[in-house]
């Protein structure tokens, strides 16, 4: 009996050891490779990235096509972002990630295997879920039945994006795409300054700008031209129209365009993503004015803020907070803005930025080894869209130059990267070391369990019940009860050693008593 508990302990032990490799020595062991890719700074795609859409596809492919069989984007609050717009990002983020793997597999030579060879199923169920009535159901109550061609900017883009890589990937050309393209078009060529709201009262230029680099992109896909309407278009974007920094405003009312939220840095990021493609001249400009007023570079991070320092936004919100479009902002840095910017940074060149953030991205993603990407599951709707931000990373990464723009190398890692690793490795080797302690202590010599039966009880319920958490997913509840479990068996009380002096005494003779009388002896 007294055997059985150290038995079940080193079981514990073992499985406390695992979920530690787990947890941080095989994702920090994955970011050290990642880190050594080239094409993490220049041009090409990270294997990360590849490595990322290929893990997502079946797992996206069963979570659009669940969407769209339930209905699911038609219960959604009106104006919560996470469940009306987040799953047509995710479908429209997977597309775009899937068509640049692609042009990048035919670049090289279509050497290994094609993208769509893993992603057809995904790709159309993406496809399917942008068409879903029910993920309309909130631009209908915005905008009513003709949603589909009254204003609405930012949804009628996403529709452009996502069956503009659709139709590139598979041939399949959606009679959505061509209507969506020429009806969008013609409506913001017939607007008074170029600019027309995404929900009513509310026009943001940016989803504008990112709208025309997105329909230049149609042209090739539909066989047509919109090369002079772009051309045009730039009237929305410049002079008159920018802000105070030189960029595009985030926000502005109509009719006149008075500006209500200047540039910021999510929304700047995402621009720059389209705009070397259309205005590269301007786009060049753009990014400058980006990097002076939003770049930031501390101790323990580089990146891009949200707001620019010292600015009016960046007082009224504060360096350490979280906004429904910009994310988490940390110490000043924006996570969308930073996220968004790897894409622009590798757009326009600017690998010395490109670099410096995919090499956090890639440090703080924090890669299990079934393909779960921790940190940005954590921070994606677990409800409505749970892989957005893993998909959003696959699809940054791969973002490509422009054409003609000058790729510039360099970059650092920051603190966040060396903090990263030092988290990976570190709780990963107390762990071990702790295990090693442990299991010396239980089988050296002379260890005996106090209250085997009782011990070992415990540890089989606990194992059972972390065991449990483990299958069901709940990893940390699951490896707490088993270092709970670990932490027996205790030993009994230690029996009191004679001191070595009373061990080796002699009891002294007793003497004899000696008779006085009868001169005789008594014993």
């Amino acid at each position: 009996m007294t055997k059985l508990p150290k038995i079940t302990a080193t079981i514990h032990l073992t499985l406390v050891a695992a979920i530690a490799a787990f947890l941080f020595f095989l994702p920090g062991v994955r970011v050290v490779r990642d880190l050594r890719d080239p094409a993490l700074a220049g041009p090409g795609v990270p294997e990360r990235a590849r490595a990322m859409h290929r893990e997502l596809s079946p797992r996206l492919e069963v979570w659009a096509r669940e969407r769209v069989e339930h209905a699911r984007g038609a219960d959604t609050a009106l104006l919560d972002v996470p469940s009306t717009e987040w799953p047509l990002f995710t479908a429209v983020f997977y597309l775009m990630a899937t068509e640049q793997l692609h042009d990048d597999w035919v670049a090289n030579g279509r050497q290994g295997d094609a993208p769509m060879r893993w992603a057809r199923g995904a790709v159309d169920a993406s496809r399917d879920l942008l068409l879903d009535p029910s993920h309309h159901s909130w631009v209908r109550r915005h905008w009513g039945d003709d949603y589909l061609h009254e204003e609405n900017v930012f949804f009628r883009s996403l529709l452009i994006a996502g069956l503009t890589s659709h139709a590139k990937l598979t041939g399949d050309v959606s009679p959505v795409l061509r209507d969506q393209v020429e009806t969008l078009a013609a409506d913001l060529d017939a607007s008074a300054l170029g600019l027309l709201h995404d929900y009513p009262g509310e026009c943001y230029p940016i989803d504008v700008l990112a709208a025309v680099g997105l329909l230049r992109r149609a042209d090739a896909v539909l066989d047509t031209d919109h090369s002079a309407f772009v051309a045009r278009q730039l009237r929305a974007f410049v002079g008159p129209r920018e802000d105070a920094l030189g960029l595009v405003p985030y926000r502005v009312s109509l009719p006149d365009a008075e500006i209500v939220q200047p540039g910021r840095g999510v929304g700047t990021s995402w621009t720059l993503v389209f705009a070397p493609e259309v205005y590269p001249e301007e786009a060049a400009r753009w990014y400058d004015a980006h990097e002076a007023h939003f770049w930031q570079e501390r101790f323990w991070a580089h990146g891009f803020r949200e707001f620019a320092a010292g600015s009016e936004l960046a007082d009224a919100y504060g360096e350490w907070t979280w906004e429904v479009d910009a994310g988490p902002i940390l110490g000043g840095f924006g996570t969308a803005s930073s996220a968004f910017g790897l894409g622009a940074a590798r757009a326009n060149g600017r690998f010395d930025h490109a670099y410096t953030l995919a090499s956090e991205m890639v440090a703080t993603s924090w890669p299990l080894p079934d393909g779960t990407h921790l940190f940005p599951r954590l921070i994606s709707s677990a409800a409505d869209a749970p892989l957005l931000g893993e998909v959003a990373i696959a699809y940054f990464l791969a973002v490509p130059p422009a054409p003609g723009v000058t790729v510039v190398r360099g970059g650092t890692l920051s603190g966040l990267v060396w903090i990263s690793l030092a988290i990976y490795f570190g709780v990963s080797l107390v762990v071990f070391l702790g295990v090693g302690l442990r299991l010396r202590e239980i089988w050296r010599p002379g260890f005996a369990p106090a209250a085997p039966a009782v011990q070992l009880g415990l540890q089989v319920g606990l194992g059972v019940a972390g065991a449990a958490s483990l299958f069901a997913g709940w990893i940390l509840v699951g490896a707490i009860l088993l270092l709970v479990g670990a932490l027996l068996p205790r030993a009994g009380a230690r029996p009191t050693d004679p001191s070595p002096a009373r061990a080796h005494a002699t009891v002294a003779p007793r003497p004899l008593a000696r008779a006085t009388s009868g001169g005789r002896r008594r014993p």
